[in-house]
């Protein structure tokens, strides 16, 4: 009997032993398991918080006329414009800017050595928005700038002097005028194609560098009693304080054909706040291949201080004013998204 009790307690101790043993041997196991897996090297793609894009038109129209009996005269146009945008967003803040720019002229055998310009125009956008309390709101808080101007000076009413020189009646130029606008209000985006900034408060700056201009586009005198014939006599700009609200509304109609329109109303509350001064501009393309485009562009703008005279010269008044232009382009597009 006692040396059963001696063999069952050798047993027992023998697989105590070797139990002990193999837990040791998994523990020890499954922590060079665990060192081996915190060395390895999780490659996460870092986040990309901008979104950029660039868009190239470059657009020529030539006609030529040999012994046509109809009459008319041969004509070459040619334009170019860039749309470049750079938007950031990181969580509840954004940032969007957009630079659009145009420039064309026309060549006509009516007007011998003149070179007319046929498009011109320099419009920045800057907006900066957060967005309130969760990241799917679609009301953010904005503070939003825009400024819009032409490069070079524009002429009408041709006429040749007396040397044969090609004169004409300026128009505008470069900063002149210049319209600078800062509003700070709220941003609504109902859904990716449509957005509407409200801004009641509302800096609007108007500059006129040429002194021959600064009456049409509605800036004071510097002092009472001057010369209003003088253009010297008025002060380069003048400000506005008031309420802005902007739309835009952005759609394709299907793969290749898109929409764009944006609607700027200003109401001055310095100065008879219920003549609003509007700005509609108009975009239809049309992608005819990867690297060829129809364009429609028009331009609507009403502004309450503005003259502009009629066809005879005379009779300054505020009018609407009206451009549109139909181009066939080249166009090259760089983007890089998120």
């Amino acid at each position: 009997m006692k040396k059963i009790l001696l063999s069952l307690a050798f047993a027992a101790a023998s697989f105590g032993s070797a139990m002990a043993q193999n837990a040791q041997d998994a523990a020890a196991a499954a922590a060079q398991a665990i060192s081996e897996a915190a060395q390895e090297t999780v490659n996460t793609p870092k986040p990309k918080y901008w979104t950029n894009s660039i868009v190239l038109d470059l657009g020529v129209n030539q006609t030529q006329l040999v012994n046509w009996a109809a009459g008319g005269y041969n004509t070459i146009t040619l334009n170019a414009g860039l749309d470049a945008k750079a938007n950031y967003v990181k969580q509840l803040a954004s940032w969007t800017n957009r630079l659009q720019m145009q420039y064309g002229f026309l060549y006509s055998d009516e007007k011998v050595g003149l070179l007319q310009k046929s498009t011109d125009r320099l419009y920045l956008e800057s907006k900066f928005a957060y967005r309130t309390n969760r990241s799917d709101s679609k009301w953010s808080y904005s503070a939003a700038y825009d400024f819009r101007t032409q490069f070079t000076d524009n002429f009408d009413s041709y006429k040749k002097d007396d040397e044969g020189n090609w004169t004409g009646t300026l128009k505008s130029g470069f900063l002149s005028p210049a319209y600078m606008n800062l509003g700070f209000g709220m941003d609504w985006v109902p859904n990716e194609w449509f957005n509407v900034n409200f801004a009641p408060i509302t800096g609007s700056l108007t500059m006129v560098r040429d002194t021959s201009l600064r009456k049409n586009y509605g800036l004071e005198l510097s002092k009472e009693g001057l010369d209003a014939n003088v253009g010297a006599n008025y002060n380069t700009t003048i400000f506005k304080l008031g309420a802005q609200v902007k739309a835009n509304l952005k759609i394709k109609i299907n793969d290749n054909l898109g929409f764009e329109t944006q609607l700027v109303l200003f109401s001055n509350y310095l100065k008879d706040p219920q003549n609003m001064r509007v700005n509609l501009d108009n975009k239809l393309s049309w992608q005819l291949t990867k690297f060829f485009k129809l364009g429609f562009n028009t331009w609507l703008i009403y502004d309450p201080d503005v003259l502009i005279a009629d066809k005879s010269g005379a009779n300054h008044t505020q009018r609407v004013q009206f451009k549109e232009f139909l181009t066939f382009n080249f166009t090259w597009t760089f983007a890089n998204g998120k």
